[in-house]
């Protein structure tokens, strides 16, 4: 395990970051940058790269108006991918909109993305972290997905006493594999159905018409929930509210 990383973004954001090897490191390297004792955490997990213009606008609005001032209120930590890309750019963007100064972590495999002023050659296979993020916790995998149950372990531990829930967006393949993960920590997965893709899918699940296997067994679990999309006005009122009750535990 390597101690704490600082890296600096083009932007002048500075983020701390520590990189793990397996999952008994984590409470040490989350200590070395900064994060310990219990506080609520939101989970954000879903579309990075193949969400639609439409989806995009109008889950965007979600994050500045809902997500990230919850997180501010509640002094929550807030935990996602991290890179720059789909609905972890749209929490970085809202969290530094709004002025917050919640911490928000993302958890990447370390062979896929780039570090900046740490990585000697840039790889035109790497992707960027999101420049809006405080810290990163980088974890072993050369694929996406590998960092899933990463992002459970450490939502898991930085909470600690205290409630956690996801809130799941759009999303692809890899959105399965986060959900699970969630599901198999017994975090709440509240689902925004609305917001496209791999979430409308669940969301049919809970309502009996689910094709996919994968789906149906997620809504078999009892720890997945939905809030309606379609009407935004009511939709951005609604999730705010019960968001706001499930980390107030």
């Amino acid at each position: 395990m390597k101690s704490c990383l600082k890296l600096t973004f083009n932007n002048g954001q500075i983020a701390l970051a520590t990189q793990v090897e397996q999952p008994k490191e984590l409470p040490y390297a989350l200590e070395t940058i900064g994060l310990c004792g219990s506080r609520p955490v939101l989970v954000v997990v879903g579309g990075a790269s193949n969400i639609s213009e439409a989806d995009f606008l109008r889950i965007q609005r979600l994050f500045v108006e809902v997500l990230a001032p919850i997180a501010e209120t509640l002094g929550a930590y807030v935990v996602d991918g991290g890179t720059d890309a789909g609905i972890m750019r749209m929490m970085g963007t809202a969290r530094t909109q709004i002025g917050a100064k919640f911490a928000l972590i993302g958890v990447t495999p370390e062979g896929k993305v780039a570090l900046p002023n740490h990585s000697s050659e840039t790889a035109t296979d790497l992707t960027s972290l999101e420049p809006n993020h405080t810290h990163f916790v980088l974890v072993p995998g050369k694929n996406w997905g590998d960092e899933s149950p990463w992002i459970s372990c450490v939502a898991t531990m930085l909470a600690n006493d205290a409630p956690s829930i996801t809130v799941l967006l759009n999303g692809g393949e890899i959105t399965f594999k986060d959900a699970f993960s969630s599901v198999n920590s017994g975090r709440v997965v509240l689902v925004i159905a609305g917001s496209g893709r791999t979430a409308d899918i669940l969301v049919d699940a809970l309502h009996g018409k689910a094709t996919d296997e994968r789906a149906k067994k997620l809504a078999k679990s009892g720890t997945l929930q939905y809030i309606d999309l379609i009407d935004i006005e009511k939709g951005v009122d609604n999730l705010g509210k019960v968001i706001k009750g499930l980390l107030s535990n």
